[in-house]
């Protein structure tokens, strides 16, 4: 992707500097997240095991882990 919002050195807002999801992370969040992406013509998310790599994978993308921060 290209534009302002991706120029190399712009700052960023994520990963937020968390060990662990906080109290916003919640089965709501993951729920309204995987409906926005069915919206988007994306398939269901069928069975607890895609359920949990969406979880991980937002985990991921919003939170740093601990070892960075070392």
């Amino acid at each position: 992707m290209s534009g302002p919002a991706f120029r190399s050195g712009a700052g960023h807002s994520y990963p937020l500097p968390h060990a662990e999801p906080g109290a916003q992370f919640t089965e709501s969040l993951v729920t309204s997240v995987a409906a926005v992406l069915v919206a988007y013509g994306y398939p269901r998310l069928d069975t607890s095991a895609d359920r949990a790599a969406l979880e991980s994978a937002l985990a991921a993308f919003l939170y740093n882990p601990l070892e960075s921060h070392r």
